[in-house]
């Protein structure tokens, strides 16, 4: 669920991006390139998040472990 999350996110502001790039109206917007390029974001996302689950916290799609939550702690400690 969280790649997902990440992939749709990553379509979104790819998507965003191509649209307030253009400054124009939303009739004059070229659709089928911001289809594309929102496309390839989630698809590389997913792809990203696929790689993530083996190397970092198989819980969530980070590469990462929880290190910072280990620092917190260390923190108050």
């Amino acid at each position: 669920m969280d790649a997902a999350e990440r992939g749709v996110r990553a379509a979104a502001i790819a998507a965003l991006g191509i649209i307030g790039g253009e400054g124009v109206g939303l009739f004059d917007v070229a659709w089928a390139t911001v289809g594309s390029v929102a496309a390839g974001a989630a698809v590389v996302s997913l792809l990203m998040s696929t790689v993530a689950g083996s190397g970092g916290d198989p819980t969530t799609a980070g590469f990462t472990t929880s290190t910072r939550w280990r620092c917190l702690r260390a923190r108050t400690r």
